[in-house]
């Protein structure tokens, strides 16, 4: 957190709501993004950043500065949404909101465009086989390079427990994804075979 930053918490510590307010122009972003990929619409993902950033502010009295504030923050966000998939059983996770999730770079050609979609819709589908938590530690780990302790701080689990999930997560999603390559394969296999006879 640089300087700035460290100075608006602490005067939205005291009360200064302007102070909070850069905080959250600050953190919208990632915030949003999280809730999104997690939540899997934009109006739900829209909801529960709102609903973080008023967590946040009601809690601020109990933020410790000895951890990093935008763990903190995030925290909110991913067990305000695990608990908002265990009471309303939403869709779950969409993969394709990364930085900047409105506009697709001009640069890139209709083709590439395709596959990338393609690619964001499949690794959506796979995620959609974990559960929130899962989801969530899989978001932390390798969407923001948390470490093991961030996010096992953040969700309120041990560390052998996040290694545990990821690594199962990983297992299961590989063997999805070979199931879904091999399927494919096959009706790929059965169409060229139909057109040459």
């Amino acid at each position: 957190m640089h300087s700035a930053e460290l100075d608006w918490l602490k005067k939205a510590q005291k009360g200064d709501d302007l102070a909070f307010s850069y905080l959250v122009e600050a953190y919208q972003r990632p915030v949003y993004n999280l809730c999104y990929r997690m939540l899997g619409n934009a109006g739900d993902a829209e909801d529960a950043a709102q609903e973080t950033f008023i967590r946040a502010y009601k809690a601020l009295h109990r933020y410790d500065p000895s951890r990093k504030f935008s763990t903190w923050l995030l925290s909110i966000a991913s067990n305000y949404c695990i608990d908002q998939h265990r009471r309303r059983k939403l869709p779950t996770f969409s993969y394709d909101a990364l930085e900047n999730p409105i506009l697709p770079d001009k640069g890139i050609g209709m083709e590439t465009k395709m596959m990338q979609d393609e690619h964001q819709a499949q690794v959506s589908a796979l995620l959609e086989k974990l559960s929130p938590k899962d989801k969530a530690a899989v978001v932390m780990r390798y969407w923001y390079e948390y470490s093991y302790d961030e996010i096992a701080e953040s969700l309120e689990m041990s560390v052998s427990a996040v290694k545990s999930r990821l690594h199962r997560s990983r297992k299961e999603l590989a063997e999805v994804w070979l199931v879904s390559q091999e399927e494919s394969l096959t009706v790929e296999r059965t169409h060229y075979e139909r057109s040459a006879a």
